[in-house]
């Protein structure tokens, strides 16, 4: 990608924020439950990515994200980790592609707990397929203008009336439909 002198990059303090480093087990075990606790700062990080066309309005948005991330991760840690831990390892040595349908049992007991100590529901299958509409706190972008085509009259208003044309040597395109 190439830069020029007029596009401001953020400094690299500001893109600074603590990482979640998890297996990919983990966060699939925990991906239900992160989709649906963090929906709403999601839906608006997208949001803003979608509008603006540009990440660097929506670096702080995409913090909130991560921290929100962090939190469900703690909960877990701190009400749920035995359960967790028993079906993430499930979810990682099972099979060879994450499947879970070996890990039901595992999953039911970690649902159990997720319900009983934090109140927090897994979603019925197909929750993140549905449409949903999202109402944002945030007004939105008004769009930039467009530098590459400037408004210019345009150089023909109007075609001239063009002469009549002669009628097909061979018929028409209808032939076929007059019949």
């Amino acid at each position: 990608m190439v830069l020029t002198k007029e596009v401001d990059l953020p400094q690299f303090t500001t893109l600074t924020v603590p990482e979640i480093n998890v297996s990919t087990a983990t966060l699939m075990a925990a991906a239900p439950y992160l989709g649906k606790h963090c929906e709403s700062v999601n839906n608006e990080f997208m949001l803003c990515r979608q509008e603006l066309n540009d990440p660097r309005p929506c670096i702080e948005l995409g913090k909130r994200v991560t921290a929100c991330a962090m939190q469900v991760f703690k909960k877990i840690k701190k009400e749920c980790k035995d359960e967790f831990n028993q079906y993430a390892n499930c979810v990682d040595k099972s099979s060879g592609d994450y499947g879970f349908k070996d890990c039901r049992k595992t999953q039911a007991v970690f649902d159990t707990c997720m319900m009983e100590k934090l109140c927090m529901e897994r979603p019925d299958f197909g929750y993140f397929c549905r449409g949903r509409i999202h109402k944002s706190p945030s007004a939105p972008p008004t769009p930039p203008p467009c530098p590459c085509h400037p408004k210019v009259p345009d150089a023909t208003p109007s075609l001239p009336d063009c002469k009549p044309r002669y009628p097909a040597r061979f018929g028409g395109r209808s032939y076929y439909m007059t019949e």
